[in-house]
């Protein structure tokens, strides 16, 4: 079974009688949001797995698989509603696609904004809905059921706590410690896209609570190293290459740690007024990138997050898994941010 099959499963499992036109509609988002991606998640959770050596049937370990993708597309939904994001990676996000069905349904503005953001919470939910589904009915016995649970419970809150956060400190005028940066970076990022897939692979397997706390430390620390280096590739990569917007940071004001850094050198003064205007520039963006160069912000999170690697590497070598787990991770976190999926790929495939 491919991923896209099994998501497939999970968000077409109920019907609608009645209001078909809506549910219709909600489907079609759920389908947008869940496909492409390069299904990381997913294959840390597959790879954990047969890492530690578990013998879990292929159905089992594909339902938890996809219902960490499906946390994902829920997380990214909600995310472009906070944002106000039309688009994402080039294409219509959740959002943008009801905003474009709003037009055929009335003709003000603010009621595009209404029925917009409605549909993509709801679609969201539905996608949250069904991850949570997908661990309670994956097949697995009542006691690893409810470790998996507690995991997904752990995650949402989290994941919750560090987007609230974001957007407090996108919306408040004071620059957050570099602690508090990090740990907003932990918490809406890596828990759930390495934290929890890498534990949840090892109770699969039948991993002890020890080695799955250990886990979670590797997890923290690449999925901390893998944000920081995303944070640099935002700003400065190629919006071709990355997919993303290059000033897109910069005009929602988000206090990352390039800016954290930045806020506290003499370069600031260039920085500071484009921070958060929405009618930035491109030019004054190269300006900002020149000046975060100059200022030596962007060496510092890149020897940031080498730091965290490094942190990630001491904790694998405790269980003797630098070598056959660490460093695959690793190459194919990095490989898999620069590279299309391929939506036909098994649920398992790197």
């Amino acid at each position: 079974m491919t991923l896209q099959s099994e998501l497939d499963s999970l968000l077409h499992s109920a019907r609608v009688p009645g209001l078909s036109r809506d549910h219709h509609a909600l489907l079609t988002a759920l389908d947008l949001g869940s496909s492409g991606g390069k299904r990381f998640r997913p294959w840390l959770v597959t790879t954990v797995h047969a890492a530690f050596g578990g013998d879990q049937p292929d159905t089992v370990v594909d339902a938890v698989a996809a219902a960490t993708e499906l946390l994902h597309t829920a997380f990214v939904i909600h995310d472009d509603v906070i944002d106000n994001d039309d688009t994402r990676r080039g294409r219509p996000s959740v959002p943008g696609l009801f905003r474009s069905d709003a037009t055929e349904l009335a003709s003000s503005p603010d009621d595009h904004d209404t029925y917009a953001r409605a549909g993509a919470i709801l679609a969201g939910d539905l996608a949250l809905a069904a991850a949570i589904r997908a661990v309670a009915t994956c097949g697995v016995d009542p006691v690893t059921t409810h470790r998996l649970l507690d995991l997904l419970d752990a995650t949402l809150h989290a994941s919750a706590a560090g987007e609230l956060a974001d957007v407090r400190l996108a919306l408040g005028t004071a620059m957050p410690s570099a602690d508090e940066a990090i740990a907003v970076t932990e918490h809406k990022t890596a828990v759930y896209s390495f934290v929890l897939p890498l534990q949840a692979g090892a109770v699969l397997a039948g991993a002890d609570e020890s080695a799955v706390r250990v886990l979670g430390e590797i997890g923290r620390c690449l999925g901390v190293a893998f944000q920081l280096h995303d944070d640099v590739m935002a700003m400065f990569g190629d919006p071709e290459t990355t997919g993303k917007d290059s000033m897109g940071d910069l005009r929602e004001g988000k206090r990352t740690p390039l800016m954290v850094h930045a806020s506290q050198t003499a370069e600031w003064e260039r920085i500071a007024p484009h921070l958060g205007d929405p009618d930035l520039t491109e030019a004054a963006a190269a300006g900002v990138r020149e000046a975060l160069a100059a200022c030596g912000s962007r060496g510092y999170v890149e020897d940031l997050a080498d730091g965290h690697l490094a942190l990630a590497r001491e904790h694998a070598r405790t269980l003797d898994l630098e070598r056959s787990l660490l460093d695959p991770l690793v190459a194919q976190a990095w490989h898999m941010a620069a590279t299309t999926h391929d939506p036909a790929a098994r649920v398992g495939a790197a």
